[in-house]
């Protein structure tokens, strides 16, 4: 088979690309570094010919709301058509847990409009929605720092690790379409300051890090039903103590 990862090296894409290569499929890697652009149709039409799966793995480069809606919205509509005319027969796209429940954060509610285009296109087509990735858990900490301290949100997180993304998005563009969504998280669920703590223990920080219900996540107050699966989710296999062995 051939794919067409969209985003193809980035953190997710570029350990999509080596597990579909190892099992032996045809795969390009496409970015605007090797000349295709989902947001201006550049390259578009060259590189799915032939393609029988697209996985679009795409990020925005800008979180600013109008900025990150345009994205996913015109990536997702170029894709569509272009894939329509290249025959090809599965789309997949990787989401985010929840996007459906926050709207009042842009990230998701970029993240739900390019949903909706893909559920609105001919081409059958694959959701995964997936939690926090591990590796952003510095970040988000950082993010936090009030006087010395971190303060997070004490909201139940459940965080996977992103080789386990790229295992199931593998398993979900090798498959038959599913013409629906599912979703995928860590094998633990605990307070969002638990996961972070345990991220810069790991890392030989030494600040405080106070989970506050009121903290805010990307400018939005969350609970526990904002980040985690509310229904049925297919667990990743790395727990969090496996992964900070690595760093």
């Amino acid at each position: 088979m051939k794919f067409v990862v969209i985003g193809g090296t980035g953190l997710i894409g570029s350990q999509l690309v080596a597990k579909l290569k190892q099992q032996g499929h045809e795969v390009i890697a496409a970015s605007p570094k090797s000349g295709v652009n989902a947001v201006t149709g550049e390259g578009l039409s060259t590189v799915l010919a032939g393609a029988d799966v697209v996985v679009d793995v795409a990020n925005s480069p800008s979180w600013e709301p109008a900025a990150v809606l345009e994205f996913f919205q015109r990536s997702s509509q170029n894709l569509v058509a272009a894939e329509a005319k290249a025959g090809v027969k599965h789309h997949v796209a990787l989401s985010i847990v929840g996007t459906d429940r926050s709207p009042d954060i842009a990230y998701f509610r970029a993240k739900l409009a390019q949903e909706t285009v893909i559920k609105a296109s001919p081409i059958p087509y694959s959701i995964v929605r997936a939690t926090q990735f591990f590796e952003f858990l510095g970040a988000i900490g950082e993010a936090g720092v009030i006087d010395g301290k971190i303060v997070v949100p004490s909201a139940l997180f459940q965080p996977i690790a992103s080789v386990d993304v790229a295992d199931s998005l593998a398993e979900v563009a090798t498959g038959r379409p599913l013409n629906g969504t599912i979703d995928i998280a860590g094998p633990e669920k605990a307070p969002f300051n638990e996961f972070v703590a345990r991220r810069l223990k790991a890392a030989g920080d030494g600040r405080q890090v106070v989970g506050d219900r009121k903290a805010q996540y990307y400018g939005v107050a969350i609970d526990d039903t904002t980040l985690v699966p509310l229904g049925e989710a297919r667990l990743g296999k790395t727990p969090l103590a496996t992964w900070l062995t690595g760093i």
